[in-house]
């Protein structure tokens, strides 16, 4: 069962939380049609960052989808992933080169230096003329050396948009999305210091350090193998941590014949018109979740009648 943890370090300022993308993951994967599986490496990425969207998302509690995105001039061009508020997800990615067993970041994406993650907030009831919120930062640090992690992409984004220290640890394989986030929180206004103020008289000023030191020890492996009662046990076991009821992030797409519908009108029917006439249907493949939509001649006449959303409805669906 795939299960997100948050907890709190009683008496710190710090906050954690911890994910694992199991049975979600997987069927994720399935989706992906006989061929089109992902190479290894960027499968890998993509569970990576599916993660940390999951975490992120948990984070700032956003009405609104949060979506991740890299881009560059590498092997792959772009890597999506998408959450929802209740912690559905999906992600994707577009391939155009060869990617080799082992290839990180700098490899799939920043050949040449040019590569970008975007970070954008989506509203689900957005004011008039409201348009969702982007940061976008290089795939390098401040000493513009190349970052070979998008942890490390991730954690420098935090840094440089919330002001807060953030460690995260992330991994994926064929099986599972993993990754583990702990976060400096303000001193002001958090209850968890139940009254504690001043940081440096009351010695909390390294607890977010050490508590990253440890985070930082856990192991790809433990983290792709272990439960998360034995992960936080084995990191945390001489702090005293406030743990909530577990969420249960699941995978979900969001296309539907209807959004595929308005988008074929958006293109017009003469557009439309030729598509049918080289290849006798319409056929439009989801790419986050496999799912095709299939339009004929008597399909397409339905849509440009004022009637259209009546009659949309009638036309094959795989």
């Amino acid at each position: 069962m795939s299960e997100l943890h948050k907890f709190l370090f009683e008496g710190l300022p710090v906050r954690g939380m911890l994910v694992r993308l199991t049975g979600a993951w997987q069927e994720m994967l399935a989706r992906r049609e006989a061929g089109q599986e992902h190479p290894a490496a960027l499968r890998d990425l993509l569970g990576e960052m599916t993660a940390a969207g999951v975490l992120m998302q948990a984070n700032i509690k956003f009405n609104g989808a949060l979506v991740l995105q890299v881009f560059g001039d590498g092997p792959v061009k772009l890597a999506v992933a998408e959450v929802q508020p209740d912690l559905s997800f999906r992600a994707t990615a577009k391939r155009v080169g060869e990617v080799n067993d082992g290839d990180r970041l700098e490899a799939l994406l920043n050949v040449h230096g040019q590569g970008r993650c975007a970070i954008t907030l989506d509203p689900k009831d957005k004011f008039p003329g409201q348009q969702p919120y982007q940061g976008v930062v290089p795939l390098h640090g401040d000493q513009r050396e190349p970052l070979q992690k998008i942890s490390e992409v991730l954690e420098h984004y935090m840094l440089q948009s919330e002001q807060l220290d953030t460690k995260l640890v992330l991994a994926a394989n064929g099986e599972i999305a993993a990754g583990l986030l702990i976060q400096r929180l303000p001193i002001e206004g958090e209850g968890n210091l139940e009254g504690r103020r001043n940081e440096d008289d009351i010695g909390l000023s390294d607890a977010y350090n050490r508590i990253s030191i440890l985070a930082s020890t856990l192991t790809s492996e433990e983290l792709l193998t272990l439960d998360a009662n034995t992960i936080l046990r084995r990191l945390f076991w001489e702090e005293d941590l406030r743990r909530f009821e577990p969420q249960q992030p699941r995978f979900a797409c969001t296309c539907s014949r209807e959004r595929v519908v308005g988008m074929l009108r958006g293109l017009g029917r003469p557009e439309a018109d030729d598509i049918l006439a080289e290849s006798g249907q319409i056929e439009i493949g989801c790419e986050f979740c496999g799912q095709h939509y299939r339009f004929d001649a008597v399909d397409v006449g339905q849509l440009f009648t004022p009637d259209h959303e009546q009659a949309a409805g009638s036309g094959t669906l795989q």
